[in-house]
């Protein structure tokens, strides 16, 4: 799907693709909440504690105990002086939560129960000078394994079931523990973000502006747009990143393409949106992201997710990639896909 969105800038102009301002979703969610603190002076208290209490969090590594993959050791040299950030994995989920009148109306219905919509692997360098963003499709064939429930005992293993049925079954700590159960790679953080903090967060940056290459129209996702450019509100844009039926072959492969360049967009107008000069937006943004938040409880406070973000200042445009974990067409049923091995396997591989 590479090549049906283009992404601009603030003012609608074209960015040049593999250049020009980039910033990744956590280095901006970080820096824009460093700064609403900076920019609080007496109030920073009630700064703080507001945006802090926004962030929902779920305990996974108590969840999961032993049962993961091992840490690797850190490959970089240390210093007492600045000692290097050591690689991090962080598993990143797009909720189609229909919890609370926002999330139904945006969701299209008062459907109960949730999946994950959007998954992605991010892998942050050693040293935070590179990342490598994997996507992973929803409509994957999976082999589930045995999940804690939240309200006791634990969930049975299941073969050649949907990905997305994990967050369904188990929520985050089924979702992570699917996750490394698939890669052998051990999650270290978990990000989730629902329909309604997305729209908010597109509506805080004033909209984003893509440019689309053929018409959409798709009942399912409640978009219709003709080919060409567009500034989207965060209703608009929540739809683009869910359209499958409306462009290209239908499938989930597809959205996948149109999720990876919307982010791409939406990063980009954080870089030409002057969030310093307007503290008013600013602190709209940082509320947008936080109270869209669930994260692990590595990542529940602003004081850790700030300093993840400060941590990638030194990540730039060029030293991020997007994939997608490599599938095939399962031979049973046509409308679902499997892993690509030994493909896939090599590319987990290389994260470890």
């Amino acid at each position: 799907m590479t090549g049906h969105i283009t992404e601009h800038d603030g003012d609608g102009d074209e960015v040049r693709r593999g250049g020009g301002r980039r910033t990744s979703p956590l280095k901006a969610a970080g820096l824009a909440l460093a700064a609403v603190l900076a920019l609080s002076g007496a109030g920073a208290g009630w700064v703080y504690w507001q945006l802090n209490d926004n962030i929902n969090s779920v305990d996974i590594n108590s969840a999961l105990g032993d049962d993961r993959p091992a840490k690797p050791t850190p490959s970089v040299s240390t210093s007492a002086a600045t000692p290097p950030a050591e690689a991090l994995n962080i598993l990143v989920l797009g909720s189609d939560s229909r919890s609370g009148a926002e999330n139904q109306a945006l969701g299209g219905g008062d459907s109960t129960g949730a999946r994950s919509d959007t998954a992605m692997v991010v892998h942050l360098g050693a040293g935070r000078t590179e990342a490598t963003v994997v996507s992973i499709p929803r409509d994957t064939l999976v082999t589930r394994p045995s999940c804690p429930l939240e309200s006791g005992g634990e969930s049975a293993e299941a073969s050649n079931v949907m990905f997305n049925s994990a967050y369904s079954v188990g929520g985050p700590v089924c979702a992570v523990k699917t996750v490394e159960s698939m890669t052998n790679v051990r999650m270290d953080h978990y990000v989730e973000i629902d329909f309604a903090g997305f729209a908010r967060l597109v509506d805080a940056l004033g909209g984003v502006t893509v440019t689309t290459e053929e018409d959409i129209d798709d009942e399912d996702s409640h978009l219709t747009l003709p080919a060409g450019t567009h500034h989207l509100d965060g209703e608009q844009a929540l739809g683009l990143a869910r359209t499958r039926h409306g462009i290209g072959d239908g499938s989930d492969l597809g959205r996948i393409g149109l999720q990876q360049q919307l982010v791409k967009a939406l990063m980009e107008r954080i870089a030409a949106t002057s969030l310093l000069s307007d503290p008013t937006r600013l602190y709209e943004v940082a509320d947008a992201v936080t109270g869209s938040l669930t994260t692990d409880t590595g990542l529940d406070s602003l004081t850790e997710l700030v300093g993840l973000g400060q941590s990638l200042r030194g990540l730039s445009a060029d030293a991020m990639e997007t994939v997608m974990m490599p599938v095939v067409t399962a031979a049973w049923d046509r409308n679902r896909v499997v892993a690509d091995e030994p493909e896939a396997g090599e590319l987990w591989e290389s994260l470890r």
